[in-house]
């Protein structure tokens, strides 16, 4: 069966079947599902008797539509008995994902007294003396806000809060696991730019960070800009600054696979939005050869009427020889495509335009803007947004250590320089005489992440003199109505 989609462990399901006990009929089950174009990745026995085993038969598929497809097709098969399908994603979600738990012991009276009244007492009278404190004597030292309206939730659009919660969980759980960070989901009932302004800063006390997620554009860029101007706690938007660093780091990389120097590259980015614009100006701050941006308007260049500022700034900093066609032309000679924008956009054969050696990154989730298969038909390096396929590049490896390093440098704000030291922490992980074309970024399951990129932070933020001036780009409230984008986050 042909499917247009990769098998994920996204829509992985346990099928329970009852077959009959004979040598051939657990064969047929996994020779069907695959026939069926599903990834068995695992086969259990439940039960058995003489004359019936039970198992459970789990596999990988596209999509809903193609796990549906799967079972009806093992359904069909003589002497089987499908007795039950489990979505795999549903029961991992089923209560939630997260839970708080107390990090000090309340079994006797005398220890009910410190933590609590009357000892607490005194706490409290020690913060409102020193408000200093409590960065010390409470959880603001190691607590992340992650908020969001639920206005542009992954590649679904706005969903509205209650249906971005499973995100900001997922989100707050990665936070704990790769960070040490106890971060908690805020979703608010409003999407009014004033109002979330208003509430992130009510509530800012408690924490020492603020991680917007899942807000659409341009909202985001002003509510992170005003959020930043009024709060002494770090504002980091991660759907822009997280993909920023992540691409950086797995570029720097795959220039070194090619043989490959920032400054004498032309990079082609698709989706001129949060992440896009996030991508393409930390490439500039960092010295790129050329970049075209291409958006629904076209490759952003000087003669396009009536562009708003921000598309105005990077026609204007951006394309040296005035490109003005479309995409397929764009990659045309170029050295590097990076797609932060909708599926299927090129072909296998628009690949094979590119420079010699070419480096191609489709982050479009879940489907990229390029079939990793083909393009890696021509590319030298080929990297995607999904956890199935090599080089995956996942805002994991960035935010964790990013607000570490910011948490225990007691950081104020989260600056450019923070970005780029992340980004080179992160690609050194992998090591020089480790990086291969499969393999420029570290596993998001590398223990060493996380810390080096803490440490690279803290380091920034202690020493921001040691990295060059930023580049002079547009006010973020001059932002545009920009083309809904692909995150690199899961």
């Amino acid at each position: 069966m042909a499917i247009s989609r990769l098998p994920s462990a996204g829509f992985s399901i346990t099928i329970r079947i009852a077959v009959p006990a004979d040598a051939s009929s657990i064969g047929r089950l996994t020779t069907a599902a695959g026939e069926a174009g599903a990834i068995v990745t695992a086969l259990d026995v439940v039960d058995s008797d003489p004359a019936y085993v039970i198992v459970d038969l789990t596999c990988d598929t596209a999509d809903a539509g193609h796990a549906d497809q799967v079972v009806k097709t093992l359904t069909e098969l003589d002497g089987v008995d499908v007795r039950k399908v489990s979505d795999r994603t549903f029961l991992l979600h089923l209560g939630g994902k997260i839970e708080v738990n107390s990090k000090v012991a309340l079994r006797t009276r005398d220890e009910l007294s410190r933590a609590y009244t009357p000892g607490v007492a005194r706490v409290c009278m020690a913060i409102a003396e020193n408000p200093a404190d409590a960065r010390r004597l409470t959880i603001k030292r190691n607590t992340v806000a992650v908020v969001s309206d639920g206005s542009a939730v992954l590649g679904l659009g706005n969903l509205g809060p209650a249906a971005s919660l499973p995100v900001m969980e997922g989100k707050a759980a990665l936070f704990k696991r790769f960070g040490g960070v106890d971060a908690w989901p805020v979703v608010l009932d409003t999407q009014d730019t004033d109002e979330i302004v208003s509430i992130v800063k009510a509530i800012a006390p408690a924490y020492g960070g603020i991680n917007l997620e899942d807000i659409a554009a341009p909202r985001c860029f002003e509510i992170e800009a005003r959020l930043r101007e009024a709060l002494d706690i770090p504002v980091f938007h991660d759907d822009q600054h997280g993909t920023a660093i992540c691409v950086l780091a797995a570029l720097t990389n795959a220039l070194r696979v090619v043989g490959k120097r920032l400054p004498d590259v032309r990079v082609v980015v698709s989706g001129a939005g949060a992440a896009g614009t996030a991508i393409m100006k930390l490439l500039l701050r960092q010295g790129v050869g050329d970049i075209i941006a291409y958006d629904r308007q076209g490759a952003l260049h000087r003669g396009l009427t009536d562009l708003n500022p921000a598309w105005q700034w990077l026609a204007e900093n951006t394309n040296k020889e005035n490109y003005a066609g479309d995409l397929r032309g764009a990659v045309a000679g170029a050295d590097v495509f990076i797609g932060v924008s909708a599926p299927n956009l090129l072909t296998g054969d628009d690949i094979a335009t590119m420079a010699k050696d070419a480096i191609v990154f489709a982050l479009a989730n879940p489907d990229p803007e390029v079939d990793p298969r083909e393009a890696r038909k021509y590319a030298a390096v080929v990297a995607t947004g999904r956890s199935d396929q090599p080089n995956q590049i996942n805002n994991v490896l960035a935010f964790p250590g990013v607000f570490r390093g910011m948490l225990d440098a007691h950081a104020e704000e989260f600056t450019e320089e923070m970005a780029l030291a992340a980004a080179q922490a992160i690609a050194d992980v992998v090591g020089e005489d480790k990086i291969n074309p499969t393999v420029i970024v570290p596993s998001v399951f590398d223990a060493r992440v996380a810390p080096a990129v803490a440490a690279a932070v803290r380091a920034a933020a202690q020493n921001p003199a040691a990295t060059p001036p930023p580049v002079a780009d547009p006010g973020p409230a001059d932002l545009p109505e920009i083309a809904a984008e692909a995150s690199a986050t899961p």
